[in-house]
């Protein structure tokens, strides 16, 4: 896996002058946040690159599918119009408050896009976020959710210094718990109440990742 630089980015601001616990932002002054870089990420079979307008039809196509209206929050029924702000303006917007970073999973070769996955919940301070990612229908069971999600989290461990990358996946969803397993995340337990679905308030069991994890570089 490596990354391309696809943009500079906003500039990081000094850390001893940010209040990461409140996303970046001091009360009373105003400072830029913490950011990811904008960059795009390749693996053997993948390209993970910003969402774009191309994006909009498939991202519903994702959404509207039985399982996705399962176990994903995402508003039901998931609309033209949500697709299109989440592909040109939401997924970009929360990079540049320091939220996280998103990215449309795509097939390297063909372009075909796949899905989606992304950080967010970022602890600047702590140097912590969360993983989170959703597959079309036609790319399930071929392990790209897996490969994407490990090539996310090398970065964001190896690249970006971080000390820890967390998973959650519903008790009851054994498909996402079994990506977060192959993509050698570590089971921590299961967070009681800590996820919510359109059936209501989910269980979750709780991964991670750390430096300590990952093998030493070649």
């Amino acid at each position: 896996m490596r990354s391309v630089p696809v943009g500079p980015g906003p500039r990081r601001a000094p850390r001893n002058r940010v209040d990461t616990t409140r996303g970046g932002w001091k009360a009373g002054l105003v400072f830029a946040p913490n950011v990811f870089p904008l960059v795009e990420l390749k693996t053997e079979r993948l390209l993970l690159r910003a969402h774009e307008e191309q994006d909009i039809g498939p991202t519903v196509r994702l959404f509207a599918d039985e399982l996705s209206r399962r176990w994903l929050s995402s508003p039901q029924p998931y609309t033209l119009e949500d697709a299109r702000r989440w592909c040109t303006q939401t997924s970009h917007s929360l990079r540049s408050v320091g939220d996280g970073i998103h990215w449309a999973i795509t097939d390297r070769a063909t372009g075909e896009f796949l899905g989606g996955i992304g950080v967010k919940s970022t602890s600047w301070m702590n140097r912590v976020t969360e993983v989170g990612y959703g597959m079309g229908s036609w790319a399930r069971g071929r392990g790209y959710a897996s490969e994407a999600t490990r090539a996310v989290a090398e970065w964001v461990l190896r690249e970006q210094g971080f000390h820890r990358i967390e998973l959650f996946a519903s008790t009851g969803n054994a498909a996402s718990q079994r990506v977060a397993e192959k993509a050698g995340f570590v089971r921590e337990g299961v967070a009681r109440n800590a996820g919510f679905s359109h059936g209501g308030q989910q269980d979750m069991v709780m991964f991670s990742l750390i430096p300590a994890d990952l093998p030493a570089p070649a």
